[in-house]
């Protein structure tokens, strides 16, 4: 048995100085008080909260692809991602990967990779090669060609528990300010003016040819396959009364401050980015995840494309909460609630072993210990 002793435990209605006594892979007990008996780590006073739940990240695609044109072996890189994971305190991560392509015409964008992925990936999380507990995320890509054979090709054995839609026409939603856009993919891709006025003119026009069928066919094969959906992107009411339609109950990345409302408004969970929170704003003029959690707007955090992004939110939601449970749900116990897993997510006897301790969390937290299902990963 392994105890984690005189810490500040994260628990979900207050933080409490006692101990964790780990049975194999979940929490046998919690006693409260700062003693240390034989053979338990001493916490030293540090926070112990439950493992982070990470809901929405593509860091896999940094690791894959480090510089344009450069393929990393996959295996490798999914380790790399997982380990780095594990460093920053996630312990559960729903991997998310692009269904939807284009594969028609000249100098296409980008073809299909997403199910020979989630295969790699559940193909070593099953020989146990991962540190952490992997989840598919599929974000469904409706300005593409091939999005609904792609999504359709996904069954009950590649663990999908979450499916997004989204739509990265220029001009709507995210990218609705073109001017932002043009400065995003000048810089990312070096476009000429010329360039970018063709590439707005092609992605519009897939949009139109495909647009309402692959809303309606992602919607349709997600719930065939039991995944929890989610929307991206949402700018307007409209955009959210459409989502409730469709019984989605997550919203990634609302742009604006009428869609926030309109979120909780439809009982919709919003989920913003720990970049935008931590650097006090969105690199795409969007609305500000701390105008959110300043307003009650803001129910869950994810990493995005900054994995340590998320353990800096917790800590940062809890100065502007002056809440420290609160906070921390918002990477742990809510995300939990929200996919399904009542398993994890909270401190709490009987759950699994997921355990982050933490010191420092009235500055820059430091990780000094990562546990998942009772064994150290980090």
């Amino acid at each position: 048995m392994t105890v984690l002793a005189n810490a500040n435990l994260i628990l979900p209605d207050r933080v409490m100085r006692g101990a964790l006594h780990l049975d194999g892979d979940h929490i046998a007990a919690i006693t409260e008080g700062d003693a240390v008996p034989a053979g338990a780590i001493d916490c030293g006073g540090d926070h112990v909260s439950p493992g982070l739940i990470e809901l929405h990240t593509d860091n896999l695609e940094r690791h894959m692809q480090p510089r344009p044109g450069v393929d990393w072996p996959h295996a490798a890189a999914i380790l790399a991602h997982d380990g780095e994971l594990a460093s920053v305190g996630i312990t559960t991560v729903f991997d998310a990967l692009r269904v939807g392509s284009i594969v028609s015409g000249s100098g296409s964008y980008y073809g299909p990779y997403a199910l020979k992925l989630a295969e790699e990936i559940n193909a070593l999380a099953a020989a146990h090669e991962t540190r952490i507990s992997h989840f598919i995320h599929l974000r469904a890509e409706i300005c593409s060609e091939t999005m609904e054979e792609e999504l359709a090709a996904f069954g009950d054995d590649h663990r999908v528990r979450l499916v997004s839609l989204m739509d990265h026409t220029p001009g709507y939603r995210q990218f609705r300010d073109l001017g932002k856009l043009k400065e995003y993919e000048q810089g990312k891709y070096g476009m000429s003016d010329a360039q970018f006025d063709a590439h707005v003119e092609r992605l519009t026009a897939i949009r139109d040819r495909h647009g309402a069928a692959h809303e309606k066919a992602a919607v349709r094969l997600a719930r065939a396959m039991g995944a929890v959906m989610a929307s991206h992107d949402d700018t307007t009411r409209a955009h959210v009364e459409e989502s409730a339609r469709h019984g989605i109950g997550l919203a990634e990345f609302p742009t604006t401050l009428e869609a926030a409302e309109a979120c909780h408004a439809h009982g919709i969970l919003t989920i913003m980015g720990g970049p935008n929170l931590i650097r006090g704003g969105s690199h795409s003029g969007n609305v500000a995840a701390e105008t959110l959690a300043r307003r009650g707007l803001l129910d869950i955090m994810s990493s995005d494309y900054i994995p340590s992004s998320l353990m800096l939110s917790a800590v940062r939601l809890a100065a502007i909460w002056d809440d420290i449970p609160r906070a921390f749900a918002t990477v742990t116990a809510t995300p939990a609630a929200a996919t399904g897993l009542d398993d994890r997510g909270r401190i709490a006897q009987g759950l699994r072993a997921d355990l982050v301790r933490i010191s420092g969390l009235d500055g820059t937290p430091r990780i000094r210990g990562v546990w998942c299902r009772g064994r150290q990963v980090g």
